[in-house]
């Protein structure tokens, strides 16, 4: 009997716990309440076909060739799809591209020009490459001396976004000169116009587009039609930059300055009302701590020209200058200390009694700045 009420017991115990795993499933007839699992859904990225037809400054591209429709494709692949870099070109150009626009036709030069200092800088006015190629128009240190942008110890006009760009508009003005055809003469930009001009002689043929050239030069002129392109469109490839979005001009106020000494350039930020990084902002073409002596036009927020102005010659007067001990070296040239400085070899000369320019390996010279 004993053995029997434990089997019964055994079983009521079984039929609740089936009873109960029934109704909490839902009871009869009930589906499962959970939601079917779903397949993750898949971003389709959009397809941008290459443009049928395009130009550059009036001159028809022969996209009909393969290997030229490739060349371009290659480019603008990597660009339509660089969302990133696409915003931050489209904010940049609010800043640069109106000053450019208007320099451009007032010369009677093309308006696509502008998109070479995207393909060169990504318009970012610090910088550097490799090869010493300095601002947001990328001049090697000999042909910005060349196109009379000033370089110095304290001074570097490829920094400076308007000296350089007219600096460039002269250079490609010649280049057209020469090449007759802007797609030669961007290609003579990027690798010297000496380097065109001998491939063209030795592979007898007249179109960039048919040259070989170095590797860069040669995605050079496609990398500027794909910047055109999507840049001129943007909203045809899916970027819309809202209105305002971009960065705006700098409000400045040029102030031409002549002064006798050398300042600072944070006792000139104090004087301006900003700070030292806000001056050089403004002023990226001074590369050292020093504002240097002389004629210069610098810029300082708008309506705090005057009382710069004003300050700045309290500077002046409170200057003491201070003497730098330079001890000539090996290779040292008298041209080459006063570079170095910012000095004038003639005031090298009176500073140190010196006769002539010459200097000897371990002479001792004074520098006041």
């Amino acid at each position: 009997m004993a053995i029997e009420k434990k089997c019964r017991i055994g079983i009521l115990f079984l039929v609740a716990v089936l009873w109960m795993g029934f109704w909490g499933a839902g009871g009869w007839g009930e589906v499962d309440s959970k939601p079917p699992v779903q397949a993750p859904q898949v971003l389709v990225i959009p397809y941008y076909p290459v443009p049928d037809k395009l130009e550059l400054c009036g001159e028809p591209v022969p996209l009909g060739s393969a290997d030229i429709m490739e060349r371009f494709d290659r480019e603008f692949t990597s660009i339509v799809y660089s969302h990133a870099r696409v915003y931050l070109w489209l904010k940049r150009t609010e800043r640069y591209f109106p000053w450019v626009e208007k320099e451009l036709a007032s010369r009677g030069l093309p308006d696509d020009l502008k998109y070479l200092a995207v393909a060169e800088s990504d318009l970012m006015v610090s910088a550097l490459s490799p090869a010493g190629a300095a601002g947001p128009w990328q001049f090697v240190s000999p042909t910005a001396a060349r196109f009379g942008l000033n370089q110095t110890a304290t001074v570097d006009e490829r920094y400076d976004f308007e000296a350089a760009a007219e600096g460039a508009f002269k250079y490609l003005e010649n280049l057209h000169e020469t090449f007759q055809n802007w797609a030669l003469a961007l290609a003579a930009y990027n690798c010297g116009e000496k380097r065109v001009q001998d491939e063209l002689r030795r592979q007898k043929v007249k179109s960039y587009y048919f040259l070989k050239l170095p590797g860069e030069t040669e995605r050079y002129v496609p990398r500027i039609l794909a910047i055109k392109e999507v840049l001129g469109h943007p909203q045809k490839y899916g970027f819309n930059l809202p209105k305002g979005a971009g960065y705006q001009p700098l409000a400045v106020e040029k102030v031409a300055l002549n002064l006798p000494v050398p300042v600072t350039v944070m006792a000139a930020a104090e004087a301006a009302g900003i700070t030292y990084r806000e001056f050089k902002v403004l002023n990226p073409f001074l590369v050292s701590d020093i504002v240097p002596a002389g004629a210069l036009t610098v810029n300082v927020p708008e309506g705090r020209g005057k009382d710069f102005q004003k300050k700045i010659a309290l500077i002046k007067t409170e200057h003491h200058p201070v003497c730098i001990l330079h001890k000539v070296a090996r290779g040292d040239t008298l041209s080459g200390i006063a570079e170095k400085y910012d000095a004038a070899e003639p005031d090298i000369c009176r500073w140190n009694n010196l006769q002539n320019t010459t200097v000897r390996l371990g002479q001792v010279l004074k520098i006041y700045r």
